[in-house]
């Protein structure tokens, strides 16, 4: 099989073209291919030219760390979930998510958790709503940060204004754990996400762990703004 692979030595680097011929296990992951290619010291491309080892995260191989997304002939997949043997004709393509700057080959820069510190989303005083969704709560807390749902957002750019479902959906976490903060928490939410999203669902289509983020977004509008009540 003929690997193609997007790559970028630096960030003030352009990305080019490199290719691989992969002679490996039919029933190996993206994951495993990629590892396989790496094992060497002596890294040879398509065109037997020595070069260096291609830069990819991962953490578990297991689907539950979200650190192995990219995109898998035009599709943002995670890497250890998509099996050569699903893989049409006898050529595949990897590059990097689209949404992030790179920072090394398939390895891009996730700000997910800056965005969150940037605009104060965190539980603080515990103090939860007294009737929560506990299924609501569990299903959102799946997120893997993988940031497949941002690749696909039709509004989602450059992450300036518009944050992506993921921050809505930890924005809906730290209101169903602090009912006080809830109305503040509801107003950010608003502002980088409810004002823009295109509702378009392709964020719950893409999503490994089948997070409801409709659901989230739903406890979030239903938020009273009032000085009195700023429960669900």
């Amino acid at each position: 099989m003929k690997v193609n692979i997007l790559r970028r030595e630096t960030r003030d680097k352009e990305p080019y073209w490199e290719s691989f011929i992969y002679n490996g296990p039919e029933d190996n992951s993206v994951a495993g291919l990629l590892d396989y290619i790496n094992y060497n010291d002596d890294i040879r491309n398509d065109k037997g030219e020595k070069t260096t080892r291609i830069d990819w995260e991962c953490s578990c191989i297991q689907g539950i760390c979200g650190a192995c997304a990219m995109i898998v002939n035009d599709k943002p997949v995670l890497a250890c979930e998509a099996f050569l043997r699903d893989i049409e004709g006898e050529e595949i393509t990897l590059r990097p998510l689209s949404k992030f700057p790179v920072i090394h080959d398939l390895v891009v820069e996730r700000p997910m958790h800056e965005i969150l510190t940037d605009n104060n989303v965190f539980i603080g005083e515990y103090s939860p709503a007294e009737n929560r969704d506990f299924q609501q709560d569990y299903n959102a807390a799946k997120c893997l940060k993988c940031g497949l749902c941002i690749e696909v957002c039709p509004k989602y750019t450059d992450g300036r204004m518009f944050y992506g479902a993921p921050f809505a959906n930890d924005c809906y976490l730290v209101a169903a754990r602090n009912e006080q903060k809830a109305g503040e928490i509801a107003e950010i939410y608003e502002k980088h996400f409810k004002s823009e999203c295109a509702y378009d669902l392709a964020c719950e289509k893409i999503c490994p762990m089948g997070i409801k983020f409709t659901a989230s977004m739903k406890k979030l509008n239903s938020i009273k703004r009032g000085d009195g009540d700023r429960s669900f």
